[in-house]
């Protein structure tokens, strides 16, 4: 067992801080860029099936059942168990790093989807019936009425369920180590099996710095493009100058 085997918040302080482990194939830096590759690989697929399929049942009004029954289904699955599942049918199935990248990939995919096609479905099917029919009166096409009017204004929940699927990516990522899965995973993982604990805390402490931080900068690409109309910026900002302005006049002091 080593000086941090004890697991406290000064080991792993003292582990983030040692220059050696940031540096090689197995440093902080490298495993962080596997970890967001991954990530962003995981996304990009759970957004192209999920995407075009919630907006077109939302939209239509069809198979709604669908997003309902689908998502549930997902969401129920036992990840760690469709992993290894999914892991030994690679093996048989591909070959080299493959057949386990592959059927991880797979199981953060099935993970991610679920949020972002309930969201997609949800925004656009709570869309205000007047808003279309306004749309529909200017002479917009169907697909026209969906891409100008419905999307943007059901972007913002769009965009808080790519935030779940992210959050539930970059979590389960780390999971996935024990398919040979790279990214910060791997620090867990490992430092569980060397009993090196000042190690497997870094890595449950990178997880959530990642997970924290991949988070408010979608929130922040949110906040530039969403509709100010749609979030109430404006609106407040309008508000508290009136505030300025109306109670001094009252004789009201704060």
């Amino acid at each position: 067992m080593d000086a941090g085997g004890e697991g406290s918040m000064t080991g792993a302080w003292d582990w983030l801080t040692t220059s050696s482990n940031w540096s090689g194939t197995s440093g902080v830096w490298s495993r962080l860029l596997e970890h967001l590759w991954y990530t962003a690989i995981v996304l990009l697929i759970a957004m192209v099936v999920a995407l075009p399929l919630g907006a077109i049942i939302g939209h239509t009004g069809r198979a709604t059942g669908l997003v309902s029954g689908l998502a549930n289904a997902l969401r129920a699955l036992p990840t760690l168990g469709l992993l290894i599942l999914l892991a030994l049918w690679g093996l048989d199935t591909f070959s080299g790093e493959l057949a386990f990248i592959g059927p991880a990939i797979a199981v953060l995919v099935i993970l991610a989807v679920p949020p972002i096609l309930s969201n997609t479905y949800a925004g656009i099917a709570a869309v205000d019936p007047a808003v279309r029919d306004a749309a529909r009166g200017m002479g917009m096409t169907g697909t026209a009425v969906l891409l100008k009017v419905e999307l943007p204004v059901a972007l913002p929940l769009i965009i808080s369920g790519i935030r779940s699927a992210f959050l539930q990516v970059v979590a389960t990522a780390t999971i996935a180590a024990v398919v040979s899965l790279g990214g910060l995973g791997r620090y867990v993982l490992d430092g569980q099996k060397q009993q090196n604990y000042s190690m497997m805390v870094a890595g449950a402490l990178l997880v959530a710095i990642l997970a924290i931080a991949g988070d408010r900068i979608i929130a922040l690409i949110a906040h530039f493009v969403v509709s100010p109309g749609l979030t109430g910026r404006k609106v407040g900002a309008r508000a508290t100058t009136a505030d300025m302005l109306v109670l001094p006049a009252s004789g009201v002091t704060q």
